[in-house]
């Protein structure tokens, strides 16, 4: 069951620091979701995994072509999660050559556990990861749900479905259109 609210934890960011100097010029952040999502209207999107075929190919890439449409219509920030680690995030948000879109690693699972999105994707051997969802939210309070069918504990008998958590589908919801809210 998803809360009402986006939960309250505290992400490990990895940050460039051009104080530091040298060739890996990072340092460790805490960033809280309140810092991120408090006070502002955002679109967060979680996804099974980074650099995966369906996250890499349409979710994440039209969210970033789409990210003016969300922002015309009063979205402050689109956020994508994912059950990676910050080093693995960063990366592919450089590879994506992300300019609007945040990226947030949830590599110990705190929010995803936190939002009931947890599954075990040994099917595949990935392990523990978040279900394909997204939500609109208003000031840390969730105003729409966007989850894909088939959740259960092992994975689904559909892989990875895709269509409710689109940015196509989240726009349509924003532009006061009818859309497909998923499970």
């Amino acid at each position: 069951m998803v809360p009402g609210e986006l939960p309250s934890v505290t992400f490990k960011v990895r940050v460039r620091d051009e104080s530091i100097g040298g060739d890996n010029p990072f340092k460790w952040v805490d960033v809280t979701s309140k810092e991120l999502f408090g006070g502002k209207k955002v679109v967060l999107f979680s996804l099974p995994g980074a650099f995966t075929p369906t996250c890499s190919t349409y979710q994440l890439p039209n969210f970033e072509k789409l990210y003016d449409e969300f922002k015309a219509k009063g979205v402050d920030a689109v956020y994508c999660l994912s059950v990676n680690d910050s080093f693995v995030m960063n990366q592919w948000a450089k590879a994506q050559n992300l300019k609007n879109v945040k990226v947030i690693p949830d590599g110990s699972l705190l929010f995803t556990n936190a939002m009931g999105m947890n599954v075990q994707k040994d099917n595949h051997g990935f392990g523990q990861r978040s279900w394909r969802y997204a939500v609109v939210a208003d000031d840390m309070k969730i105003v729409q749900t966007f989850i894909e069918p088939g959740k259960c504990e092992n994975g689904s008998v559909d892989d990875d479905p895709y269509g409710a958590s689109s940015p196509e589908n989240i726009l349509k919801y924003l532009k006061g259109e009818e859309f497909d809210k998923g499970a």
